[in-house]
């Protein structure tokens, strides 16, 4: 909420997120008299809690979590993560020995990311989701802990270095199966903000996105302090590949990659229908 009309900002530690925000946390860029409290680093899932509890006035979001909270937040056009070739992998000890029927146990890095939801569109069958954190992930699969598990941000860079094997890279999959981009994770603000704030977040946003492409050796120590990979050429794979045209203005594209995402969501069951405009 804000207090003393400062606002509550979360986005995740992963690079991508960190290098998009460097600029607006650090005062590098400006702000339109727009005040922001000390921003807090999460993991996506737990954004997406709070996203349901209207906890943060604007705040990272898996696109699955945004079909939840359409009725308090509205989808920013900047900051977010949409393209291709960067989708969840669905990752197994094996691929030569194990097949997709036999996958029983699946892990996922929460219920409302937008991994779980591809998981559920992509699976012909049901079968048990175990929800843990994307970084335990890799460490369950190899211990047989479960048969497969979907994998996000820096561990789609290290996957086979662990021994693992991809089964389906589901981006590539919906990309194939819609012809569109795919949308991960976007930026959204509550509606109570009114027009011109919520237009003014979104500028600052996106000129924090373009400070760090103009200055991406200012941002890297702040990346790595809060990475789980804290190798340059990993973190600058990982931004290479989630941040993006898409990320500085989603454009007439990306808009109808989400609405298209969230239409297929709710058309599956998977997400609950609403009547509220998806953007500003």
């Amino acid at each position: 909420m804000i207090v003393n009309n400062t606002l509550s900002l979360g986005f995740s530690p992963c690079p991508n997120d960190t290098f998009i925000f460097y600029g607006l946390v650090h005062g590098k860029v400006g702000c339109d008299h727009l005040m922001f409290a000390e921003p807090l680093l999460e993991d996506v899932e737990q954004l997406n809690r709070w996203a349901v509890a209207g906890s943060l006035d604007v705040t990272k979001l898996s696109y699955h979590a945004l079909a939840h909270v359409l009725d308090e937040y509205c989808l920013l056009r900047t900051g977010g993560a949409l393209g291709r070739g960067c989708g969840p992998l669905l990752v197994t000890r094996d691929v030569g020995k194990r097949g997709l029927s036999e996958l029983k146990r699946i892990a996922i890095p929460g219920k409302l990311t937008t991994a779980a939801l591809l998981l559920q569109m992509f699976l012909p069958f049901s079968c048990e989701l175990i929800e843990m954190r994307f970084d335990s992930i890799m460490a369950a699969v190899k211990s047989g802990e479960v048969d497969g598990g979907v994998i996000i941000h820096e561990s789609r860079f290290t996957y086979e270095q662990e021994g693992l094997c991809c089964l389906q890279d589901l981006g590539e999959w919906w990309e194939e199966t819609t012809g569109m981009p795919i949308p991960l994770g976007g930026i959204a603000a509550k509606r109570s903000l009114g027009y011109e704030k919520l237009k003014a977040i979104e500028k600052a946003i996106g000129a924090s996105v373009e400070f760090a492409f103009r200055h991406p050796d200012d941002c890297l120590s702040y990346i790595q302090k809060h990475s789980q990979e804290l190798e340059k050429n990993v973190v600058e794979s990982h931004i290479g590949l989630y941040v993006n045209d898409f990320s500085k203005d989603l454009g007439d594209e990306g808009k109808a990659a989400v609405e298209l995402f969230i239409e297929k969501g709710r058309s599956s069951g998977a997400l609950p229908e609403g009547d509220k405009d998806i953007f500003i």
